[in-house]
């Protein structure tokens, strides 16, 4: 077949002659093309951006490392889970690639729409089952269903695990995640078309010396709605953005049942050793309060090394029959003059 010339190097040609080198049908190379080539495939459309790959890859770490936590403690092993691999493919080849029978979990993405797949290794399910139940987490070499009772004890570590998933995509969305049902055979679990992509996030994940996977698989079609808050600048931008009001209430949340020292002073004063050596039953020890009415203070969060922030002043009474003390001021309302003619009697003192 003739080679067809292109029009550039038709151009390259005719200055050669025209400047009179004989040698050019020698030195002559065609010019290549250094476009590069990326083959597509139509049947299998890539619909998430590497950058969004990356958020949801960043996300599953700080998912792994709340799990590997919760596991250790809960199954008293030492257990870890960090993520392998974030990838996109059709769910008819994640079905294909999973083993039967193995723990299929059905999970409600609510309040996004449909349902994405928490798939864990029957290694890695006997082995949790085994050490709950008492023994070694050796797991068992023959593979088999999971009986009722084995089905309700992962159910509840299928629970544990999903609140380590709402706390993950929490800057993302207030994800509540709830568990479905629980499957064994891949087959019975499609909830979307074969063909439709998915992004499968895959956890290596060790539960003391044996070793499994874990795999999360969320349709394209259930992620699709915050699609554009998978990328970095919202990711860090969010970061950023410190402690909210949601924030601040969860944390009021979590620190109402928090017990915290609080002590009533009513003076202090410094003395030498030999003074404390030498006190007797009856002595008296002139403390810095400037009179007897004068109020005490009350810190929070002290210790034995950390005195704690003082925060209130307070007057002593009784409640019945035990001792009290009333707050009567804040010690952030004091006004600053207040405080200096209050430190200055200190001093005099």
């Amino acid at each position: 077949m003739t080679e067809v010339l292109s029009q550039d190097e038709i151009d390259q040609l005719l200055s050669a002659i025209n400047a009179g080198d004989t040698t050019a049908d020698q030195d002559f190379k065609p010019a290549t093309d250094s476009r590069k080539i990326k083959i597509y495939d139509f049947k299998r459309p890539d619909k998430f951006s590497k950058e969004q790959i990356r958020t949801v890859q960043i996300m599953h770490e700080t998912f792994a490392r709340l799990t590997t936590t919760s596991l250790s403690a809960n199954l008293r092993s030492m257990v870890h889970v960090h993520v392998a691999s974030v990838d996109q493919l059709t769910y008819e080849e994640f079905i294909r690639s999973i083993p039967t029978p193995t723990t299929l979990a059905i999970i409600n993405m609510d309040p996004l729409k449909g349902n994405a797949i928490l798939e864990i290794d029957p290694t890695i399910t006997f082995s949790i089952i085994d050490r709950l139940f008492g023994g070694t987490g050796e797991g068992t070499k023959t593979q088999h269903e999971l009986t009722d009772i084995e089905q309700s004890v992962m159910e509840g570590i299928i629970i544990r695990i999903l609140g380590n998933m709402r706390e993950a995509w929490a800057q993302v969305i207030d994800l509540r995640p709830r568990l479905g049902q629980i499957d064994t055979n891949p087959q019975f679990a499609q909830i979307v078309p074969p063909t439709e992509m998915v992004v499968l996030v895959t956890l290596e994940t060790k539960v003391g010396e044996i070793e499994g996977m874990m795999n999360f698989c969320i349709p394209y079609l259930t992620i699709e709605p915050i699609i554009g808050k998978l990328s970095a600048q919202f990711w860090y931008a969010t970061a950023r953005q410190g402690a909210n009001i949601e924030n601040l209430n969860i944390l009021k949340d979590k620190l109402v049942t928090v017990d915290v020292n609080v002590v009533a002073e009513i003076g202090k004063i410094n003395i030498p050793v030999r003074d404390v050596l030498a006190l007797q039953a009856g002595d008296m020890i002139r403390l810095n309060t400037v009179k007897v009415t004068d109020p005490f203070t009350v810190s929070i969060g002290g210790g034995k090394k950390n005195p704690g922030k003082t925060k209130f002043l307070c007057k002593p009474g009784v409640v019945g029959k035990k001792m009290a003390v009333q707050i009567i001021q804040q010690i952030e309302d004091i006004e600053i003059g207040e405080m200096e003619e209050f430190s200055e009697a200190v001093e005099v003192l």
